[in-house]
């Protein structure tokens, strides 16, 4: 089985080469590992820093938002044929080492998708997180009738057979919850696998923050009139 390890990156030239070179390089089960960096228009040297370690590396001429970034990553997942696709945020707040659980539901055919849960292990999680994933996951419950503890989980992995039904139309935040309404339609089975993050000053300035989230909810809510 051959795996794709995704990493959506926009300016993270701080984190970036410690991500990569935290990730496995071997898995049980698992024939060949490739890491993909989708640069989303970077402005910094995130690019020149992930090609330098040897990775392939796609690069956005403009910022597109993370999800153009996970696009582009399952439609290089779907070019070369990969088995198993893991998506691993950039600014180092996973914990490499909650891929080996992740995938193995995946590994066995039990589970179309694993989705890491911050909210079964994490301590120490920041309130406007917590408040903001609270909020997400009703919303996302709301409208698409699947249940989750973590819908803005950005570690998750991902069967062949997921890869090529989902259909993501969402370049924002909000595909994060976007995943769920794939879910829902295409009845494809699921599994939360807790995970712990790291919460740095760093990785603060990050992903969803509390301001944004109307904005979100709106485009989320708009989508599906769509």
């Amino acid at each position: 089985m051959k795996l794709l390890i995704g990493i959506p990156a926009y300016n993270e030239q701080e984190m970036i080469s410690q991500v990569i070179k935290s990730l496995p390089r071997k898995i049980e089960g698992i024939e060949k590992i490739d890491i993909l960096v989708v640069d989303d228009g970077s402005t910094d040297q995130t690019a020149k820093i992930a090609r330098s370690l040897g990775i392939y590396v796609l690069r956005h001429i403009l910022n597109r938002g993370l999800g153009g970034a996970l696009k582009t990553i399952f439609s290089y997942f779907r070019s070369k044929n990969y088995d198993i696709l893991v998506t691993f945020d950039a600014d180092g707040q996973h914990n490499p080492s909650d891929i080996l659980n992740l995938v193995k539901p995946i590994i066995r055919g039990e589970k179309d998708i694993s989705i890491g849960s911050r909210w079964q292990k994490s301590r120490n999680i920041p309130f406007a997180r917590k408040i903001i994933n609270k909020f997400a996951n009703i919303i996302t419950y709301l409208l698409f009738s699947v249940w989750t503890s973590d819908s803005q989980s950005g570690l998750r992995a991902f069967s062949k057979k997921a890869v090529r039904l989902i259909n993501l139309q969402s370049d924002g935040m909000e595909v994060s919850s976007e995943f769920f309404r794939e879910i829902y339609r295409h009845r494809l089975s699921y599994k939360e696998v807790p995970i712990v993050v790291q919460y740095t000053s760093y990785s603060q300035t990050k992903g969803q923050k509390l301001s944004n989230a109307p904005n979100v909810f709106f485009r989320l809510f708009m989508r599906l009139l769509r």
